[in-house]
């Protein structure tokens, strides 16, 4: 089948099979491969991308459901060379380790930033429930997420 979609505000139209899912269709047709791949069941959250502003595992997405819609990846979080605000604050407060995970957790944080520009601590928590880490504890994700609006207040002024 032809799809045709967005990805990063970039038009897309690609031939592939409608079953197949869009995380291979990102890393592997679009060479998207900041998107990763952690258990390949919906249950980590490191292949999280948001469909038309909604966060999806892509892991479980069938490809064909992405037809007309548009999907950010985490490269689609910078704007050129310029890191978007939660990406800034996981690199100034330590939020990510060996990386797997940390695409996921972006992409989530951004979806809450968007939907709640000044989350509470409990709903930063909430929010990243769904990603798991296996290298480290979470209060270092937890701050960067908080700390993200701040950074990006203080680009805007």
């Amino acid at each position: 089948m032809r799809l045709e979609c967005r990805v990063n505000n970039q038009a897309v139209s690609v031939e592939t099979a409608p079953m197949t899912r869009l995380i291979d269709l990102l890393r592997e047709d679009l060479r998207l491969t900041g998107t990763k791949e952690g258990c390949g069941e919906g249950e980590c959250g490191a292949c999280t991308v948001l469909i038309d502003t909604k966060p999806a595992c892509s892991c479980l997405v069938p490809a064909v459901q992405v037809q007309d819609a548009h999907v950010v990846t985490v490269e689609g979080l910078a704007k050129g060379e310029q890191l978007a605000a939660v990406q800034q604050a996981f690199l100034e407060f330590g939020g990510a380790q060996c990386g797997i995970c940390t695409p996921g957790f972006l992409v989530m944080a951004q979806a809450l930033l968007n939907e709640h520009p000044h989350p509470t601590r409990e709903q930063v928590r909430e929010a990243l429930a769904g990603n798991l880490c296996r290298c480290t504890g979470y209060q270092k994700i937890v701050d960067a997420v908080e700390n993200a609006l701040a950074g990006a207040e203080h680009a805007r002024q």
